[in-house]
C-alpha cells in the first residue's frame, strides 16, 4: 500500500503543473499531452501491481517452511517417543588416577581396580583411603517417563558401592522413584549408594581426589530397599527400610534396617543436613548418624561434617566399637577455573581397642601373641588393627594384650589433612593434584619396606576427570 500510495503522488505531481500551463496551450495540445500523461500513469500502476503481488506472495512461501518444519520436527518428536528416547538421558566419566603412598610403597596409576578383596588378576586390593572411590569409569542412564516415574542404572566396574559385597558387581545404582499424590511426595525402591556426609562418591563432583574419614570409614556404602522422598519447600527428607551395607539378608535374619536423610536450604549460599542409620540385626547391628552443612558464596566454599556410631562385637577386644569424628573443608577459588583447597579430618577411636565399620583388619592373635589367622581366629583373643589405614590398636599393644602384659586395650585416634588444587581445562574436564598427611597417636601405619610400624603416611595424587 505504502508503494501504491508513493507511484499516485509522482503522478498527481506529474499532472498538477498541468493545471498551471493548460491556459497557454491549444485543445490539440492539451489532448496530445492528457494522452502522454495516461500512458505513463498506466506504466506506473502496472508496477504498483507488481510490487503489490510479490509483497502478497511472500507470506505464502513462509508458511510453507513453517508448515515443512512442523511435520519435520513432528516427525523427529514420534522417532524419538517411539524408540523409548524421550525423557532418557546418558552420562559418565572415567579419572584415571596416579597414587603414591609411602608406607604402602606403591606409585603408580590407580584405574579400575578392584577393593572388593579379589582384585586384578586374583591379586588381592582391599578398600583403603589410598583406594578409594577414584581411579573409575562411570556409565550413569537416567529415564523419566510422561507419568513422572524416574528410572536410574548407573554402573561402574570394580568400583561400584555393591563391589565390596557382591564380588565383581559393576551395578553401582539401581533405583525407581514413583510420584504418589504429588510430583513432590515419591516412592523410592531398589538400591542406592548412601547418603550420609558432604562429600559425593563421583569424582566429577569432588574438589580433591581422596575422601575424608568419616565418608571412607564410618559411615555405610549402599541400602536396599523400598522407601519415601518428600519436597516440602526448603526441606528434602528420605528415608528407606531394608537391607543396610547388604544385598541380602543370611538365613534367620529378618529385621530391616533404617536410613534417613532431611536437608534444609538456607537460601542461595547455605544449608545443613543429617542423616542416620540403624542395623537390628543380630550380626549386622550399629548405629551411625551426622550432621554436614555447606557454604558456598563467590569464590569462597566451606563445608562440615560430624558424626558419631558404635557398633557391637567390632572393637579390637571384641567388645563395642565407638568413635566420634568430624571433617571440614574449605576451597578458595583463585582464578574462575583454578581452585586451591584443604580439608582435616578427626576420629577419636579409643575405646575398647578401637575399630570402624570400613576398616579391614590384618588378622587375629591367640594367648601367646601368636597370629591366628590360619584357625579362622577361632582361638583368638584380639583382632589386630587395620595397618594399611591406621585403625585399632598398635601392633605393640595388641600382643601385649593378647599375652597378658596389659589389662586393657585402646586404639588410636586418627586425623589426616590434605590440600591440593582443581583446574578446569574445559567445562567436562578437570585436573586434580593432592597431597595427603595422616597420623595416629600410634604405630599404626605398617611400612611395607622394611616391616615396621610407623604413626603416618604420606601421600602424593593427581587425577584427570573426564565427565559427559
Amino acid at each position: 500500500m505504502k508503494n501504491q500510495l508513493s507511484v499516485l503522488t509522482l503522478a498527481l505531481a506529474a499532472i498538477f503543473p498541468l493545471g498551471q500551463t493548460a491556459h497557454a496551450q491549444s485543445a490539440a495540445e492539451l489532448k496530445a499531452e492528457i494522452e502522454q500523461l495516461k500512458q505513463q500513469l498506466q506504466v506506473l500502476m502496472k508496477k504498483v501491481d507488481a510490487v503489490s503481488e510479490a509483497s502478497s506472495a511472500a507470506p505464502a512461501v513462509e508458511v510453507q517452511d513453517f508448515n515443512r518444519i512442523k511435520v519435520k520436527a513432528e516427525s523427529t518428536e514420534d522417532s524419538i517417543e517411539a524408540a523409548g528416547l524421550k525423557g532418557f538421558k546418558i552420562s559418565g566419566l572415567i579419572d584415571p588416577t596416579f597414587i603414591y603412598s609411602n608406607r604402602q610403597n606403591h606409585a603408580g596409576f590407580v584405574f579400575l581396580n578392584n577393593f572388593d578383596g579379589m582384585g586384578n588378576s586374583g591379586v588381592g586390593d582391599s578398600f583403603a583411603f589410598d583406594n578409594s572411590y577414584f581411579g573409575m569409569a562411570v556409565l550413569d542412564i537416567q529415564k523419566e517417563t510422561d507419568g513422572g516415574n524416574k528410572w536410574r542404572l548407573t554402573l561402574a566396574p570394580s568400583k561400584s558401592a555393591a563391589s565390596g559385597y557382591s564380588i565383581g558387581s559393576i551395578v553401582h545404582e539401581a533405583s525407581v522413584s514413583i510420584p504418589l499424590i504429588d510430583p513432590a511426595t515419591r516412592l523410592i525402591a531398589g538400591m542406592v549408594p548412601d547418603w550420609s556426609g558432604y562429600e559425593y562418591i563421583m569424582p566429577n563432583q569432588q574438589p580433591l581426589i581422596t575422601h575424608n574419614m568419616l565418608f571412607d570409614f564410618t559411615i555405610p556404602t549402599l541400602y536396599s530397599g523400598v522407601g519415601m522422598e518428600i519436597t516440602r519447600g526448603s526441606w528434602i527428607s528420605k528415608f528407606m527400610l531394608g537391607n543396610l551395607n547388604q544385598l541380602r539378608k543370611s538365613p534367620g535374619d529378618k529385621t530391616p534396617g533404617l536410613a534417613y536423610r532431611a536437608d534444609y536450604a538456607k537460601g542461595e549460599f547455605s544449608g545443613f543436613g543429617f542423616a542416620g542409620t540403624h542395623s537390628f540385626s543380630s550380626g549386622n547391628r550399629y548405629d551411625l548418624f551426622e550432621v554436614d552443612g555447606y557454604f558456598t558464596r563467590g569464590d569462597l566454599t566451606l563445608q562440615g561434617q560430624v558424626g558419631v556410631g558404635r557398633k557391637p562385637l567390632a572393637a579390637a577386644n571384641g567388645g563395642t566399637a565407638e568413635w566420634a569424628g568430624l571433617s571440614a573443608l574449605a576451597g578458595y577459588k583463585l582464578t574462575p577455573r583454578l581452585q586451591a583447597v584443604a580439608r582435616f579430618d578427626y576420629i577419636a577411636n579409643r575405646k575398647n581397642g578401637g575399630g570402624v565399620p570400613g576398616a579391614v583388619a590384618s588378622g587375629c592373635l591367640d594367648a601367646t601373641g601368636a597370629d591366628d589367622s590360619a584357625n579362622s581366629c577361632a582361638n583368638a583373643v584380639v583382632a589386630l588393627g587395620d595397618y594399611r589405614n591406621g585403625f585399632g590398636p598398635s601392633y605393640q599393644d595388641a600382643v601385649d594384650f593378647a599375652t597378658g602384659v596389659t589389662t586393657s586395650l585402646r586404639g588410636v585416634n586418627r586425623f589426616a589433612l590434605s590440600t591440593g588444587f582443581n583446574y578446569l581445562i574445559n567445562p567436562t574436564t578437570t585436573w586434580k593434584v593432592e597431597a595427603r598427611y595422616d597420623g595416629a597417636s600410634g604405630a599404626v601405619f605398617y611400612d611395607v619396606k622394611d616391616a615396621s610400624f610407623k604413626k603416618n603416611n604420606m601421600l602424593f595424587g593427581t587425577s584427570m576427570v573426564v565427565a559427559f
